[in-house]
């Protein structure tokens, strides 16, 4: 039996973050204090520890930190103003409004109202533009950059493999093959969904394979090729009794049977998760030197 090599996202994060450290005391010495805005609407327990964990590393790292929660009857334009507000704050270089948000509030036109310079999730269209172009001065989701951060840092070369993105979402799929088809890294992608046919053989022909569809331990040993790298972007919570909480997390990859034949494997809790607030920082680092003080 193989034994992978575990990509540990918490090291690799905390490497991130001393990196961020050194960049706020910069831009503190240029009379920039980098802020962060985080907007929650209603109590959805996952959402509230996100933005609970988003707010401490902010602390940790000397931002000005900002968090706003909304009950969840908050109207669609009371939070567009909110977002309004954020937008001309000159404390605050980045916004993050929390998704899901409920239901009777249309997200893309809380996407659009935000400034493009501050929408450090990179969702806003002109950033998501910049992305396909290359554009450096656009930010990328966080996921996505996290997901590459751990290629690049654990040595894995993406030029030249095939990967196979399971997943289509622009959060997560879209984003992060537009990352590996790009001069960076120039793989050869195929994104593969729900409709694709015969979606195990698409992935066995993965040298790297990043899956992002939100169902628990759905690749299986048989979808996955002798060798390659497995990136586990799914968090799921599923029953367990024999767990005090009632429930265990698991990603979308059966880690247990899938590991032994790879190369390299993220595992969950612990893989991409970290990795997602650390490029945060540096998107809010980066909205900071550009809009400046």
């Amino acid at each position: 039996m193989n034994s992978p090599k575990i990509l540990d996202g918490k090291s690799v994060a905390a490497a991130v973050l001393d990196e961020c450290r050194a960049e706020t005391a910069e831009l503190l010495a240029k009379g920039i204090q980098p802020g962060l805005a985080v907007v929650l609407v209603g109590a959805d327990p996952a959402s509230q520890v996100y933005v609970g964990s988003k707010a401490r590393t902010c602390a940790e790292l000397g931002f000005h930190s900002v968090k706003i929660e909304l009950s969840a009857e908050t109207t669609q334009d009371e939070l567009l103003q909110v977002v309004r507000d954020l937008n001309a704050d000159p404390k605050v270089h980045g916004i993050l409004v929390q998704f899901p948000l409920p239901k009777h509030i249309n997200e893309e036109a809380i996407i659009r109202g935000l400034d493009s310079r501050k929408d450090v999730d990179g969702f806003h269209p002109e950033n998501v533009a910049k992305l396909v172009l290359e554009d450096p001065t656009g930010f990328v989701p966080c996921t996505p950059a996290g997901c590459m951060k751990l290629l690049e840092i654990s040595g894995i070369e993406t030029s030249g493999a095939e990967a196979v993105v399971l997943g289509r979402s622009m959060l997560v799929g879209k984003s992060v093959a537009s990352l590996l088809v790009s001069k960076n890294s120039n793989a050869t992608v195929t994104i593969a969904h729900s409709r694709s046919k015969d979606l195990p053989a698409i992935c066995r022909r993965a040298d790297i394979l990043i899956a992002a569809v939100g169902r628990p331990e759905m690749v299986k040993a048989d979808w996955v090729k002798p060798g390659a790298v497995v990136i586990d972007v799914g968090i799921n919570r599923v029953e367990d009794s024999t767990k005090k909480s009632g429930f265990r997390l698991t990603g979308d990859v059966a880690y247990a049977e899938v590991a032994p034949l790879c190369s390299a494997i993220t595992p969950v809790p612990g893989g991409v998760g970290p990795m997602t607030i650390a490029m945060l920082m540096k998107n809010t680092l980066q909205a900071a030197r550009q809009i400046g003080a």
